[in-house]
């Protein structure tokens, strides 16, 4: 894709995200029909679905060759070579349901499997994070850098618990985060992959990791890492797959290999 394409793609993912935040923040608050999907954790509200619906209508009128993959619409999702839309319409439900401010809409377009543009727009906090490959990360405008953290005895990491409940995951969670407790400054869950991400990009904590995630998660958060000069990678220390739902982002390669070998022994029945 050519410079001025790619600048017109963000501009137009941008002015969709602004679009859908007023979507979220008239809403919040308000009455929700809301579903259970994985588990009674993993929720989905109407406002997921009407933002989804509105975000690719908007997005096909001015890319109509485009594919799109969603949260709320994709149930096998399949990526191809061919330039693809993928739209987390809000990322943080359980955040949003409960009108806690950790939420955002996270929108990439990928091109040959591979993230080109990433926006993740935070209404609630007033945050706009962007970025298109080779040309950096910026929030708001201002460029975006990793911490400098070298060592995992000062970092603070952050993670999630995903949207499963049953006991042997949870008792994988329980033992990774025993695990890094014993060496990082401090562990953080927020509820939202993608404004993680962004937290590590933003050089505001230093590491996170996950697994049980899809690619509407990862796709924009983790090119808005890596073009801040942060390092991701699959939590096996494999190359990272968009569609494999698993990711260690850190401020740089001996965070993240640090928070692989303090977790990896826990992770053996999922992985």
């Amino acid at each position: 894709m050519d410079r001025e394409t790619l600048f017109k793609c963000e501009k137009v993912a941008i002015n969709v995200a602004l679009a859908a935040g007023n979507m979220m923040k008239s809403a919040s608050g308000g009455e929700q029909r809301i579903e259970q999907k994985l588990s009674p954790v993993d929720l989905v509200t109407e406002t997921d679905k009407a933002v989804e619906a509105f975000v690719f209508n908007e997005l096909r009128k001015h890319f109509p060759n485009h594919k799109f993959i969603g949260e709320e619409s994709a149930t096998d999702p399949t990526l191809t070579n061919e330039l693809t839309w993928i739209v987390d319409p809000i990322d943080g439900t359980m955040n949003f349901v409960h009108t806690f401010p950790w939420v955002c809409i996270s929108m990439a377009l990928v091109y040959e499997k591979e993230p080109i543009i990433g926006v993740i727009y935070s209404p609630f906090l007033e945050k706009m994070y962007t970025a298109k490959k080779g040309f950096g990360a910026y929030c708001n405008g201002i460029p975006l850098h990793v911490s400098d953290c070298e060592s995992l005895e000062k970092s603070l990491i952050l993670y999630e618990l995903g949207g499963y409940r049953d006991e042997k995951r949870i008792n994988a969670i329980a033992s990774n985060l025993m695990s890094l407790q014993e060496e990082c400054h401090g562990l953080r869950s927020t509820g939202s992959a993608a404004l993680n991400l962004c937290t590590i990009a933003n050089g505001h904590a230093d590491g996170y990791f996950q697994f049980d995630l899809k690619c509407w998660d990862l796709a924009a958060g983790a090119l808005i890492v890596s073009e801040a000069g942060g390092y991701v990678v699959d939590i096996t220390s494999d190359r990272f797959d968009l569609m494999r739902g698993r990711i260690v982002a850190a401020c740089n390669a001996n965070i993240a290999k640090a928070v692989i070998d303090k977790i990896q022994v826990h992770l053996k029945p999922y992985i």
